[in-house]
């Protein structure tokens, strides 16, 4: 594989060429200065799966060979861990983690006690991870993701990157209708205030004083794409090629699509509440004009008896409406996105053997 350049994300600090230099500091701003390796960091892989057994087997061996490739070349610890986390799957995905796990104790995994959705156990992966990991790279189960990119993710991170997103190069892969839903998905999320990377799922590498920063954030309305991009760390981007999915069947259909991207708007922007606003003072607007029209008509004798009021009280009381609603719904909005407390997920078992301490950010 090419060596793939990083790239800084939106305004970070420039990289250092320099591998010899770690990632935490002391300010908690810039991360680079204390001196180190990137052999002794302890790598943790994240892996959701739901409903996952077609592919399980084959996505363990492959990160496992991956992280032995990593720890062969200096990148990471050999205590590293391979992390899945069952989301309430029904099929046998759990009894293949366990088969996993007897043959390398480097397979951990959680599993949750009900299916919680995708980012829900992408955040218990990463919360469970920040005891004991110096960095974690979260990946989907069925490995279209370029594995390989990780080798550039760990270069980023030793230079003092604390977030690395992968970035398609290409939609080539995907059928039509997947290739439109996506469009509209990022063109939506952006259309509505959502600051989002076009093309970035949910391939990342995020270093332990991140895990920690995001274990924080208590909302539970969880939007990953976004709520990583806001924590403002050092961050650039690695793209990655996408090759087609090994078994089974992609579990983000469009509706699941469009229910994700109005979680992305409802977490990070109250812009719909303000176009309603917008909607009921143009109705006023035409309202007016209305009431101008009516009274000339109804002064030249020519206007319908009734229609005068009723066309005056509909557009007014429509418009006021319009204008409450707006204003409500800015306050709502806001107290929606802080005053839900129930638990994000509940973990129903851990099969975990711990590695040596990861170092204290």
């Amino acid at each position: 594989m090419e060596t793939m350049p990083c790239y800084p994300a939106g305004g970070c600090a420039a990289i250092p060429d320099d591998l010899s230099l770690i990632r935490f500091s002391e300010n908690g701003m810039g991360n680079v200065g204390k001196e180190g390796t990137a052999m002794d960091a302890i790598l943790y892989v994240i892996v959701p799966c739901y409903n996952e057994e077609a592919c399980i087997d084959h996505c363990a061996q492959r990160l496992l060979e991956k992280l032995d490739d990593l720890a062969g070349k200096g990148l990471c610890s050999p205590k590293s861990r391979l992390l899945f986390v069952n989301d309430g799957s029904s099929d046998a995905t759990r009894d293949r983690l366990v088969a996993l796990r007897k043959r390398d104790a480097r397979v951990c995994f959680l599993s949750l006690s009900t299916n919680c959705g995708h980012q829900n156990a992408l955040l218990a992966g990463m919360l469970y991870a920040k005891d004991y990991a110096d960095c974690a790279i979260t990946i989907d189960a069925d490995l279209q993701q370029d594995v390989n990119a990780m080798d550039e993710f760990l270069r980023c991170y030793a230079k003092g990157v604390d977030i690395v997103f992968g970035v398609r190069r290409s939609r080539d892969t995907d059928g039509l209708l997947k290739r439109v839903t996506a469009q509209a998905f990022y063109g939506l999320m952006h259309a509505m205030g959502a600051n989002v990377i076009r093309n970035h799922a949910d391939y990342r590498l995020l270093s332990k004083r991140v895990l920690l920063a995001l274990d924080q954030y208590t909302e539970v309305n969880v939007f990953l794409r976004g709520l990583i991009r806001s924590l403002g760390f050092v961050s650039c981007e690695v793209p990655f090629d996408v090759s087609e999915r090994y078994a089974g069947q992609s579990k983000y259909s469009p509706a699941k699509m469009m229910r994700l991207a109005m979680d992305g708007i409802t977490s990070f922007s109250v812009r719909p509440l303000r176009i309603i606003s917008i909607t009921g003072f143009i109705c006023v607007f035409f309202c007016l004009c209305f009431i101008i029209y009516d009274l000339v008509v109804f002064l030249q004798g020519e206007a319908i008896t009734g229609w005068t009021s009723m066309m005056i009280s509909m557009w007014l009381i429509g418009g006021m409406l319009m204008i409450s609603l707006g204003c409500v719904g800015e306050y709502v909005g806001k107290i929606y996105m802080e005053a839900k407390r129930r638990p994000r997920y509940l973990i129903a078992e851990a099969q975990h053997e711990a590695p040596t301490e990861a170092k204290d950010a």
